[in-house]
C-alpha cells in the first residue's frame, strides 16, 4: 500500500511516473514545512508563497534526486534555501514583525503550540500570551544560522546529523550554534522564568 511506503521509495516512484506517490508527500509533509517557513520568515502569506515554491522544486527536480538521500533532508535543504533568500531579498526593508499576532482562524499552530482554553484563568492568560510574545521576539533575534538550527531541532526535531546536511557545515558546528541560540534565548527570557511558576 502506497501510504505506508517510506518517503524515499514514494520519491522513486514519482519518478517513474506515479503521481499519487507525490501527493501522499505533500500530504505528509506540507504542514511542518510551512510550519518550519512560517516560523523562519515570520510572515503568513510569503510563508505559503514560499511553500508552494518548496514543493514546485520538488516536481522540477524529481529526476536529479537520488534515494540515497533522505527525502526529509532534500525537501528542508530546498525550503531552507527559499528561506534564505527571501531574508536576504527583504534585509534593506523593514524586517516583518515575528510577534505580531496571528489569525485568530490560523490553524498551523503557534511557536508554543498551545492555544489557552477558555476556562483558563485570566492571569494565565496573560502570562501565555506574553510569553508567546517575547518568545517569538528572542527567537526573531537570533543570527540567522542560530535561528535555522534552532528551529530544525526543536520544531522540526531533526537529529544534528541531518541538520549538519541540510545546512551544509559540520556537525560540531550545528551543536555549536544550537548552544549560543539556547544561551541567548535563555537570557532574553530569564525575566519570565519566575512570573511562569508564580501563576498556577
Amino acid at each position: 500500500m502506497l501510504t505506508q511506503e517510506a518517503d524515499e521509495d514514494l520519491m522513486v516512484r514519482y519518478q517513474q511516473g506515479e503521481v499519487r506517490a507525490f501527493e501522499i508527500l505533500l500530504g505528509r509533509h506540507r504542514r511542518s514545512v510551512f510550519n518550519f517557513i512560517l516560523r523562519y520568515v515570520g510572515d503568513k502569506e510569503t510563508a505559503e508563497d514560499l511553500l508552494q515554491e518548496t514543493f514546485m522544486r520538488v516536481i522540477k527536480g524529481a529526476e536529479a534526486y537520488k534515494r540515497q538521500a533522505k527525502f526529509t533532508t532534500w525537501l528542508y535543504t530546498i525550503a531552507r534555501n527559499l528561506c534564505v533568500d527571501q531574508t536576504r531579498r527583504r534585509k534593506h526593508r523593514k524586517h516583518a514583525s515575528l510577534d505580531a499576532p496571528m489569525a485568530a482562524d490560523d490553524d498551523s499552530g503557534t511557536l508554543l503550540d498551545v492555544l489557552p482554553s477558555s476556562e483558563m484563568a485570566s492571569d494565565r492568560k496573560s502570562v501565555n500570551k506574553q510569553l508567546y510574545q517575547r518568545l517569538q521576539g528572542a527567537i526573531g533575534a537570533l543570527s540567522e544560522e542560530q535561528r535555522e538550527v534552532f528551529l530544525m531541532r526543536e520544531f522540526l526535531d531533526m537529529p544534528f546529523k541531518q541538520i549538519a546536511d541540510v545546512v551544509g557545515v559540520p556537525e560540531n558546528t550545528v551543536k555549536s550554534r544550537m548552544r549560543y541560540a539556547l544561551e541567548k534565548l535563555r537570557l532574553d527570557l530569564d525575566e519570565y522564568k519566575d512570573l511562569a511558576k508564580a501563576v498556577p
